[in-house]
């Protein structure tokens, strides 16, 4: 595989990606946001790029400032950076109305999109979307000592079923605030399909149910796949995304 192209953003971080191209049918193109701390190279980022080209259609996946190889610290970012970086991608890398495909956090940065960026989204699919999960998740469920490391030394680390712990900051949690989608109505004129496993022990699926009763539009469904779990990445998980963007496009 060859290496990958990067751009830099209007604030000037730099931002690797891997583009498709399609067959120019005019058909949307698919983009893919990752999850918080994970990379543009993961199982589902990957397995997308090849189904998208079996099925003739463009795509793109790239990584966050602070994620992957993209410039910055982890540590650095908050969600406006990220959703900053994921509108520089889509507006400068693709063509048209995109299906945006977010997973985790990237749930929450592609509704984001949909306020930023009404006009170049033709359809939604999540997987185990993650909205205000620094507010409701972390800051929710810190005890009073994380609390307080947060303002005296600005950050907490928390353990990761992934790897290393996560180093979570004050930065983080504040820029959280600005960016909440769930406290008003979420408004989808578009087909989306929702994706969510019952054995996700990282967002629950109350999280799911909250975002569907928050959405407005003709064309939603949500759909629970019994045992999967977060990384939503097993053959049957992973045919359950290209079939879920299949009857997107079919929709359109």
């Amino acid at each position: 595989m060859t290496g990958p192209q990067t751009i830099t953003t209007p604030q000037g971080r730099t931002l690797a990606y891997h583009r498709t191209e399609g067959t120019g049918d005019g058909r949307p193109g698919v983009v893919f946001l990752g999850g918080f701390k994970s990379d543009m190279g993961g199982t589902k980022a990957v397995f997308l790029e090849d189904w998208c080209k079996a099925q003739g259609l463009s795509f793109l996946r790239f990584d966050y400032s602070g994620h992957g190889e993209s410039s910055g610290a982890f540590v650095d970012g908050c969600i406006g950076d990220w959703a900053e970086d994921a509108e520089a991608a889509i507006t400068e890398l693709t063509e048209g109305p995109q299906i945006l495909v977010g997973s985790s956090m990237g749930g929450w940065i592609s509704l984001l999109m949909t306020r930023h960026l009404p006009e170049k989204v033709a359809g939604l699919v999540t997987i185990a979307a993650a909205p205000d999960f620094t507010e409701d998740s972390m800051w929710a469920g810190f005890d009073k000592a994380q609390r307080l490391a947060l303002e005296m030394v600005d950050q907490v680390s928390l353990p990761s079923d992934y790897g290393e712990p996560y180093i979570i900051t004050k930065r983080l949690i504040e820029d959280g605030r600005d960016h909440l989608v769930l406290r008003d109505p979420v408004l989808l004129p578009f087909p989306v399909r929702m994706l969510h496993g019952t054995a996700d022990a990282d967002v629950e699926m109350s999280v799911a149910l909250r975002l569907l009763d928050k959405s407005r539009g003709e064309d939603i469904r949500l759909t629970f796949v019994k045992d999967a779990d977060h990384r939503f990445s097993t053959p049957d998980c992973l045919d359950m995304v290209g079939a879920a963007i299949t009857e997107v496009l079919s929709r359109l």
